[in-house]
């Protein structure tokens, strides 16, 4: 039957092409929609086998070619050029075309159920156009919103399994029965190829096999260690989510092998194309992004339906969907995470016809995003699961990329144990007061007081976590989540890479440990940065605490970004070792709090809270923002470290952006030949 229903909505498809029916300017909309869903549906028909490396890549390109900046602004995926063509009609039709662009990947999935519902969609709002009249822009709007709530049940479902469940196996079958060696097997994702995926596939060939499993072995017993060192009992889990850039294919066939020795399948599923599905950014395996504006402006079309029954339709259907599925949940590890660098760096751009959630729907995705964090939590439990993340970086990033490559790996495999020990000499330093002082140097205004927990039993206590190579790769930092209150001051950073958008000239005014003003310099009005920090940074919430104040110790990244010139390409991964860095949201500890953490000297980690998530205990929904974001400021705008005692005397372990306390000197060599 499904079959059935998606021959008849390709076959009527075909028709509207050629259609006269509707009058200009929406006929060539649906002209034009129709077209790319014909050329979407045939890709089931074509195998990878069929068609040489280049041909695929002419393939490739024509699937994504309107995206691209220079045929964008002539494209219905952009909402402006929709709004200019189609009235007040443009914003709803360009957020179903966003949605029809999915179709492509899935005809590689062979998802005939997602390309039906799809073609079906089309079909319904062209039907609505093909009357004696137009219909008014409500009514389509109602199109659009039903589609979305009616197969919401069967969007989240899939979505969810995905996560949990080994038998969707697609990018699995790609990664484990492919030659690696004939890239052409990169298009057998459905995914835009760039050469950043083509040349890192080239270049992961030259490595042998050793090399490639040691790589992995970096990643994957990162991964293991997380559990060891917070007391989690991997041993009864049973899956795996691999997340990774298309291209590390070898890579990561060597980590599942190696899961596998672990007792755990891998899920790996693509970033989310449906609408319901969409995040703030991209989480699964992807290819390259042939537009970044392109999902700028599509970031918020939930307004178009986000309402108070949708929302609760929703957080129904994820209660039922994990209640039916609680076993394959339970047995979730959690995520483990391969990010790049080095991609062209993206300034958005304010559109005028993107879709824009009004305050009250701001409130409402709060809300939701807060109750669906807490369903989640209750079957894929915080303090059962972990995650481990790792970066290497692309060809974008320039022609010394194989240098880069191979110092990246060096950074990923840095002496734990060295760095554990001098760690250890900042802690006891930080752990002798319950203050903490930090400025900027020149034109950074950073001027920041921190306020620590206090230790009832110092011998067996501290506040910072010894962080080592193990879920955050590379080793390199001390991080502790502040007391709020009395932690105050001015964050600044020239600029700042945060989710792949960049922030210009950015500060954050906090008061009793919460954000209560801010500023950056992307656009000409103040209006539009705020929005951009609101949107970005302050993910729609009215204030944001500081969740974490952490110290980087990896030099020798820093010192590797310097000799290259890549600063500004760095992920924060990486960034947020080169300098001091806090994070604004939740603290390191969401949703597992109450387990105990140790430091290699045995030390218990107290600082587990603050006074915004202790409020779990009385009312969930207060104690959550489901975000931490890290803003670091690198050595070179960092004039001093310092912790204050009782007495206003205080210890440096930072000056002029040179480590001086005893014993951390070490740290400085990495750093002696940068002017």
């Amino acid at each position: 039957m499904l079959r059935e229903r998606f021959q008849l909505s390709r076959d009527r498809i075909e028709e509207v092409r050629t259609e006269e029916r509707i009058q200009e300017p929406y006929r060539d909309y649906f002209q034009k929609s129709a077209e790319f869903l014909k050329m979407a549906a045939e890709q089931l028909e074509i195998k990878t086998q069929e068609h040489s490396l280049e041909e695929w890549k002419k393939i490739n390109g024509r699937l994504y070619e309107e995206l691209f900046p220079e045929h964008y602004g002539q494209s219905y995926a952009n909402p402006a050029f929709a709004v200019e063509k189609l009235g007040t009609y443009g914003q709803v039709l360009s957020s179903v075309y966003a949605e029809l662009r999915g179709a492509i990947v899935y005809a590689y999935e062979e998802k005939i159920w997602d390309l039906t519902v799809c073609q079906e969609l089309f079909l319904e709002i062209y039907t609505a156009f093909c009357d004696t009249e137009l219909p008014k822009p409500e009514a389509v709007r109602q199109i659009w919103y039903w589609y979305v709530s009616d197969y919401c049940q069967e969007f989240l479902e899939e979505r969810i399994l995905e996560n949990v469940d080994p038998s969707r196996d697609f990018a699995v079958r790609v990664i484990m029965d492919s030659d690696l060696e004939d890239l052409r097997y990169l298009y057998r994702y459905g995914e835009y190829i760039t050469e950043n995926e083509l040349g890192v596939a080239r270049f992961l060939n030259t490595f042998s096999q050793e090399e490639i499993d040691k790589m992995a072995r970096t990643y994957t017993e990162g991964y293991r260690m997380a559990f060891v060192n917070t007391g989690k009992d991997l041993s009864v889990k049973k899956t795996v989510n691999i997340r990774y850039p298309l291209g590390f294919e070898r890579m990561v066939r060597s980590a599942v092998q190696q899961f596998q020795e672990m007792g755990l399948k891998p899920t790996v599923y693509r970033y989310a194309t449906h609408l319901i599905q969409l995040t703030a950014h991209r989480n699964g395996f992807s290819g390259g992004n042939a537009n970044p504006q392109f999902e700028y402006d599509h970031r918020e079309d939930a307004a178009l339906f986000l309402d108070h029954d949708f929302v609760q339709r929703k957080l129904r259907a994820m209660q039922n969907i994990y209640e039916n599925h609680r076993e394959l949940a339970a047995g979730h590890a959690g995520p483990a995470v391969i990010e790049v660098f080095g991609e062209m760096p993206f300034s958005p751009k304010n559109s005028e016809g993107a879709c824009c959630l009004s305050e009250e729907q701001r409130k409402l995705k709060v809300s939701m995003d807060n109750e669906s964090a807490q369903i989640t939590n209750r079957y894929i439990k915080g303090e059962e699961r972990s995650f481990t993340i790792i970066a290497y970086p692309v060809p974008q990033i320039g022609e010394q990329f194989q240098e880069i490559f191979k110092e990246t790996v060096k950074i990923n495999n840095l002496d734990s144990k060295q760095y554990s020990c001098i760690q250890q000499t900042i802690i006891d330093t930080l752990d002798s007061c319950e203050w903490v002082e930090v400025k900027g140097k020149g034109e950074n205004e950073t001027d920041l007081l921190i306020h620590l927990h206090t230790l009832q039993e110092p011998e067996r206590q501290t506040n910072f976590e010894n962080c080592v190579a193990d879920c955050n790769i590379p080793v390199g930092e001390v991080f502790t989540s502040p007391v709020l209150a009395g932690t105050g001051g001015v964050l600044h950073v020239s600029q700042v890479y945060l989710n792949g958008l960049l922030f210009k000239d950015l500060k954050l005014v906090f008061d009793c440990g919460q954000v209560i003003d801010y500023d950056c310099k992307n656009f000409e009005s103040e209006e539009e940065n705020r929005r951009y920090i609101e949107d970005n940074i302050l993910h729609h919430h009215r204030k944001i605490p500081m969740g974490e104040f952490a110290i980087g110790t990896n030099t020798t990244a820093y010192a590797v970004a310097k000799k290259y010139g890549i600063h500004d390409k760095l992920p924060i991964l990486i960034a947020e070792k080169m300098g001091p860095h806090f994070a604004v949201g939740d603290t390191c500890y969401t949703w597992a709090e109450d387990i105990p953490v140790y430091n290699p000297d045995g030390k218990e980690i107290i600082a587990r809270d603050n006074e915004i998530s202790a409020l779990r205990k009385e009312d969930l929904s207060m104690a959550y923002y489901n975000c931490h974001t890290d803003i670091t400021i690198p050595y070179e705008e960092l004039q001093s470290i310092r912790v204050i005692d009782e007495d206003g005397e205080m210890v440096s372990i930072i000056e002029d952006g040179r480590f001086v306390l005893p014993g951390t000197q070490e740290l400085n060599r990495p750093l002696e030949d940068i002017r």
